[in-house]
């Protein structure tokens, strides 16, 4: 019962903040006609949040190392509530965006100590798998921060959108501080210093700078697809409103459905070559939306959300077992990186958008991943690691 109430609670935690960090990408369409902005402009909104979160990500590791797992992840949960319930108050795409960077500061907390957790209190051959059942959250909470405002915008306007939110996570955070058991196996740093100077030393491994390279590239390309897909399918001819433009993240649930199997496929094929399997195949997903209907642009989007939350769960792993001290500090550094991409993601695809449309986006997309293919098999080792 303790497992299955610990995986609950690490499920629970993905899903609230991806619940949170991506609430305003299917109504972008929707701000930037209320407000009289650009995509490129109103695309400000997503790299607020993202950029927040490369930022504080690393000091969240830092702090976690020293403070604990637990105390740190519930506290992150609850304030993260306030921000998502002052969005709701904002007057123009910056005041959104103003209150999209405080609730980024508080997320790091969330998803980056949680997945500390994971490699701390699960023995290595169990790590891979559930950091899936966390992406499976994730991938829920990615899904329902879409489809839920797209569905009440259409009913009720986007700020009650966002005041619904704020109080789905309030009932989350209750659920994990109930739920999530205090650490057993953590073993606190020194202090702030210490933990920095670890953050010093993972940046000098080559196979965790790897790692944090293929997980920006991951968000650059989830990121870029999904803000800039819903522009393609707002306009003519597809024309849809903002619950339709929710409902295309249902092709998250693919993801979530193959992330926990993570662990036996890398224990069958081999973390390098199954990951590069999953990158070409992300590459194909990607070609197929610039086709000219509408199911194979569904069907894209599912080759795309399946492989880069099986991307996610791979490099997020493979991040808690070769970082043997500080781990905190080693998986802030990852989600730094990791948004810095998609930060990068939400922004520089706008200025393709602008001159070449989807194609020019897809094009990106394409160099993006064939850099993410070259790093992995290049530095990956072929061998599984000893854990």
């Amino acid at each position: 019962m303790i497992v299955d109430q610990r995986r609950l609670a690490v499920a629970l935690c993905g899903f609230c903040a991806f619940l949170n960090l991506y609430s305003p990408q299917a109504l972008l369409p929707e701000l930037a006609r209320q407000f009289g902005e650009t995509p490129a402009a109103t695309s400000v909104i997503m790299y607020a949040g993202t950029s927040a979160v490369a930022l504080t990500a690393p000091l969240t590791g830092a702090i976690a190392d020293v403070l604990g797992r637990k105390r740190v992840v519930v506290a992150a949960m609850f304030a993260v509530c306030i921000p998502m319930l002052l969005v709701a108050t904002a007057p123009s795409v910056a005041g959104i965006a103003g209150w999209r960077f405080v609730q980024g500061l508080f997320l790091p907390p969330i998803f980056a100590v949680i997945v500390a957790y994971i490699g701390d209190e699960w023995p290595p051959h169990e790590i891979a798998g559930t950091t899936g059942i966390y992406v499976m959250g994730a991938s829920a909470g990615g899904f329902s921060g879409r489809m839920i405002p797209g569905l009440l915008t259409d009913i009720a306007g986007w700020r009650f959108a966002f005041v619904v939110l704020a109080v789905i996570t309030f009932l989350a955070a209750i659920a994990v501080a109930r739920l999530l058991p205090r650490e057993k196996n953590f073993v606190r740093s020194q202090g702030i210093a210490v933990s920095l100077r670890q953050m010093l030393r993972h940046l000098r491994q080559p196979q965790l700078l790897a790692t944090y390279f293929v997980g920006a590239g991951t968000l650059f390309n989830f990121v870029a697809t999904f803000t800039y897909v819903s522009f393609l399918l707002a306009a003519p001819p597809y024309r849809f409103s903002n619950a339709g433009l929710g409902a295309i993240f249902i092709t998250y649930i693919v993801g979530a459905f193959i992330a926990p199997w993570t662990g036996r496929l890398i224990g069958r094929f081999g973390r390098r070559a199954f990951m590069l399997c999953l990158i070409v195949t992300w590459m194909v997903g990607a070609l197929i939306t610039t086709l000219p209907s509408l199911a194979a642009i569904a069907l894209g989007l599912v080759f795309c959300a399946a492989c880069g939350l099986v991307c996610q769960t791979i490099s997020t792993g493979y991040v808690t077992m070769i970082a043997k001290e500080g781990r905190s500090s080693a998986v802030g550094l990852y989600v730094s990186f990791f948004y810095i991409g998609g930060s990068a993601g939400a922004f520089f695809p706008g200025h393709t958008w602008s001159s070449g449309g989807w194609p020019a986006t897809v094009a990106m997309l394409i160099v993006a991943q064939s850099t993410m293919a070259l790093i992995v098999a290049s530095v990956w080792p072929r061998k599984q690691p000893v854990a």
